[in-house]
């Protein structure tokens, strides 16, 4: 192997610890250790060191093993550091927190429900909801700061802000690192379920980058969902069947949203022989399970997904009744985003002039997102108006980040431009 390929071997292999470990190892890091940061920056430079070192040692065979051990070293020394190091050495070592190298493998089962810990710490009642949303999706999901940032549409120094604060708040505050008992779960569970929800967004439609799925953050998404209704049995609350339910019906169609190039295809262009049939058998279920618990904001979504998965072709998509369910989630939960999806509804029911007019009236609270600017140059295009569709995709151009979605709007802006 030439030393060229060997280097891309190494970081390939350590891009894809980053991405499937990374909320494990910080999780195992938090309970070895007892502190946020220190777990975070020791995890980096775990991830540091083995860039280094797997070039000259090569990748070990447990590679996640391999940087939670380093990692624990490096925190470790960090600790030492510290002032008052001596009494809090000494406390870690005779509760058990920092055990010997010998007592644990770092790849085994025993750390499956540190992630589950880490949610519910991070989604404490102490904290701003904001705060638990933000601080879970960097600890748990690796997100960096700027990708939590657009997806609450905030500056970035804004999220770094949030970020800070609420792992001081944990630390002064000496929130436990555990999940509650059943009778304190209700309060959380709300900011747990808009936690993973973002985690699954964020790999259905990845912030930036070339990838427009991330597949590993959509599994993990569900995993923790179906982690979160399990441990709620026999009687779960019913959003969170509906967001397991959500999370499958969406996840289903993952094969099917990408062309052998890597680009998008619209859901009605889809290959529906493609999407996970086994995945929507096992979520329909659930969603009906969901609607007998109560209309809540998950399960009308999830309603909605299930129409569009049970349609075996596009055009017999029940969009009537999808307009009922965004009428009902417009009521529930207000947001210029939900508008502009029952706009797009509306745009199927009753074309593409009806739907223009309410998408117009979101364009103050959605000017910085670029779907929104997609959205309303698709229509303009429907209605043929060539010219002002053109406007509105550049816009949309200047916004995206993600390289799949460019390479669609940039296909859709030369459609409508003369030539």
């Amino acid at each position: 192997m030439t030393p060229n390929a060997k280097s891309a071997d190494v970081t390939q292999a350590i891009a894809s610890v980053y991405r499937a470990e990374w909320g494990r190892i910080v999780a195992t890091l938090i309970r070895l250790v007892g502190d946020f940061d220190i777990a975070e920056e020791a995890a980096q430079e775990a991830f540091t060191a083995a860039a280094s070192q797997w070039h000259s040692s090569g990748i070990p065979a447990l590679p996640r093993a391999w940087i939670i051990k380093t990692a624990r070293y490096k925190a470790i020394d960090r600790l030492r550091r510290r002032t008052r190091l001596t009494e809090k050495l000494e406390r870690y070592a005779a509760s058990g927190l920092i055990p010997s190298s010998e007592e644990l493998t770092y790849d085994t089962d025993e750390i499956t429900d540190d992630r589950l810990r880490l949610i519910f710490t991070c989604c404490h009642p102490a904290l701003a909801i904001e705060a638990q949303v933000a601080l879970t999706l960097r600890m748990l999901g690796g997100l960096e700061t700027d990708e939590i940032a657009r997806a609450f549409l905030v500056p970035t120094a804004t999220m770094a802000q949030r970020l800070v604060r609420a792992k001081r708040k944990i630390r002064d505050a000496g929130i436990p690192y555990k999940v509650p008992e059943i009778g304190d779960l209700s309060p959380r569970v709300d900011a747990v379920l808009t936690t993973i929800y973002l985690i699954f967004n964020e790999g259905y439609a990845a912030t930036k980058g070339e990838a427009m799925v991330r597949a590993d953050l959509c599994t993990e998404a569900i995993r923790l969902g179906q982690l979160v209704r399990t441990l709620m049995l026999p009687q779960p609350p019913s959003e969170v069947t509906a967001l397991v339910a959500l999370m499958l019906l969406h996840d289903s169609r993952r094969e099917a949203r990408l062309d052998e190039a890597g680009d998008l295809v619209l859901l009605e262009d889809q290959n529906r022989q493609r999407w996970n049939q086994p995945q929507i058998v096992q979520a329909l279920p659930l969603v009906e399970e969901a609607l007998r618990g109560g209309t809540g904001v998950f399960a009308l979504q999830a309603a909605i997904a299930a129409l569009h998965c049970q349609a075996a072709r596009a055009e017999e998509t029940d969009w009537a009744q999808i307009v009922q369910l965004y009428n009902l989630l417009e009521r529930l939960q207000p947001s210029p985003i939900v508008s502009l999806n029952r706009a797009v509804a509306i745009a199927m029911v009753e074309g593409a002039s009806a739907a223009l007019e309410l998408v117009d009236a979101l364009a103050t609270q959605l000017d910085d997102y670029h779907l929104f600017h997609a959205t309303r140059a698709d229509l303009l295009r429907r209605v043929g108006a060539l010219e002002s569709a053109a406007l509105s995709y550049t816009r949309a151009l200047t916004l995206v980040t993600n390289d799949s979605e460019r390479r669609f709007l940039e296909y859709r802006l030369h459609e409508v431009q003369p030539s």
